[in-house]
């Protein structure tokens, strides 16, 4: 045989379209080819590949070789070709056993000494496999990755030399074992709720945001517990699902090596105010997750809100309604999962003592004006929860705190979920208007109440619903079959203007 052909995965945003790597070998000058759209990385390439087939003890063909990667219209990139193209060539020059390459896909970068070393976007290219019904046959630390997948057949190899001998049946590889459940979240980790002091009104967002999935802003003088408060969401949130932790590690995959964080917890993302558009929604040439992808799932959290720059701020927009960002260049285009919770805070005033008790504010009118519309209305109208933290007096930080602690909470808030997913199979804040409507169970008072509410505040239509998936929210806290007027007046007391 002078051909031969193995499968592998390029990456495109989530996605791992398949790629055929065909190798031909042909009488002539030796050289070595790469055809198909390949980046400089699958173009270097050649020099690994050739390294690493020689250092494991094969022979390197004194051929014409030719490599074509197809589809030849996808733009292939990084390393993680080097092990299908090195397994190719030596398959179609009778080193490597042909029998069994059709049931394999492969990816891995090779070191010069015939090492595979890890790359990006493993666990979405093993589920693609999976889905094709093909084992797949990754560097080890990657392999590793992939254990929660269900019904994946997933190899770890750590050289070319292992990998052969596995086709050759001279020493077969092991499949990584998998854990058809997810372990015990570290929960003990988190920040407890019961060291805040004070601030119930505030706690009671919380909870409501953790139960029902909402976003939440709060605007307050600067040491009130606002940051504090945030901190603290992800304790009382309940842990991830073996499906969600599959789409989180899936992105996470998707970062360079040395960033990824495989984690039992749900991701909580700070970015910096400085931080640009591109790195909030993700970007670049080859388009990559940003911040709010990597806050699937978890928690988005943006201290000092008005100091963001507004186009930033206005990109969170759509993704806050839909739950992806798509993003377009002019070589590519990516979809990104971005289901987050977005917490806020921000100052009343430029100065932060608007309305102190003990401090004046130095701000004139207009520069409170100015400082407060960097946040835009429709993105307002976005945030279902908008409370005030006020400054806590002496008296109440000098007694020991005796709150309630984040288990506490949390098991309020896993039960209101699960009473969610009984009814409705997913949590109020993903609930679309249709369903909203057949599923709220508003009562006739609580209706009149609401009507009268939206006509005196001058409320939008994006705000009924938002508040009526609030009040759900607050009747299944309350252990509520249907939504009473208490729940919609509650509901309506954290939805104030700023």
């Amino acid at each position: 045989m002078t051909w031969a052909v193995v499968y592998s995965r390029a990456l495109a945003g989530m996605a791992a379209p398949l790629v055929e790597v065909e190798a031909h070998l042909a009488n002539g000058l030796p050289s070595f080819n790469i055809v198909g759209l390949p980046d400089t990385e699958v173009k270097e390439s050649r020099d690994r590949v050739r390294a690493a087939i020689t250092q494991s003890g094969f022979d390197f063909p004194a051929k014409k070789i030719t490599v074509n990667l197809a589809p030849a219209d996808l733009p292939k990139e990084s390393g993680r070709f080097d092990l299908p193209i090195a397994i190719g060539i030596l398959a179609a020059s009778g080193q490597v056993d042909q029998k069994n390459l059709h049931h394999y896909e492969f990816a891995g970068e090779l070191g010069l000494s015939g090492q595979i070393r890890p790359i990006r976007g493993a666990i979405a290219m093993a589920h693609a496999a999976q889905l094709s019904q093909r084992a797949f046959i990754l560097p080890e630390s990657n392999a590793v990755q992939t254990a929660l997948l269900p019904q994946a057949i997933v190899y770890g190899a750590q050289t070319l030399a292992t990998v052969v001998a596995h086709f050759n049946q001279q020493q077969l590889l092991t499949p990584i074992e998998q854990r058809p459940t997810l372990p015990e979240s570290s929960l003990a980790e988190y920040p407890d709720m019961a060291d805040v002091r004070g601030q119930q009104t505030a706690k009671l967002a919380l909870e409501i945001a953790a139960a029902g999935g909402h976003s939440l802003l709060m605007s307050g003088p600067p040491g009130t517990g606002k940051s504090m408060l945030a901190q603290r969401l992800p304790g009382i949130l309940p842990p991830l699902t073996d499906h969600e932790l599959i789409s989180v590690w899936s992105l996470q995959s998707l970062l360079p090596h040395e960033q990824q964080q495989y984690l039992h917890a749900r991701p909580f993302r700070s970015p910096h105010h400085s931080t640009s558009a591109v790195a909030l929604v993700g970007g670049g040439s080859d388009p990559k997750p940003g911040e709010i992808s990597l806050a699937h799932h978890g928690v988005l959290f943006l201290d000092e809100l008005p100091e963001f720059d507004r186009k930033v701020l206005e990109v969170l927009r759509e993704p806050l309604e839909s739950g992806e960002i798509h993003i377009s260049r002019a070589a590519r285009q990516a979809t990104y999962p971005a289901r987050f919770q977005l917490i806020a805070a921000m100052n009343p005033c430029p100065c932060g003592f608007l309305g102190h008790p003990k401090k004046a504010c130095r701000c004139t009118p207009e520069a409170i004006a100015r400082y407060r519309n960097k946040i835009s209305g429709p993105l307002l109208d976005r945030i279902d929860l908008t409370i005030e933290v006020p400054s806590l007096p002496t008296s109440d930080l000098l007694q020991q705190a005796t709150g309630e602690n984040s288990t506490t909470i949390r098991e309020r808030v896993e039960a209101a979920r699960q009473r969610q997913y009984q009814r409705q199979n997913k949590i109020n804040a993903y609930l679309t208007n249709r369903e909203l409507d057949e599923i709220a169970c508003i009562t006739s008072a609580a209706k009149q109440t609401l009507a009268a509410s939206m006509e005196k505040l001058s409320l939008s239509a994006r705000s009924f619903h938002r508040l009526l998936r609030i009040a759900r929210t607050i009747a299944d806290l309350a252990e509520a079959t249907e939504v009473e007027t208490t729940h919609i007046l509650r509901a309506i007391s954290f939805r104030r203007a700023l």
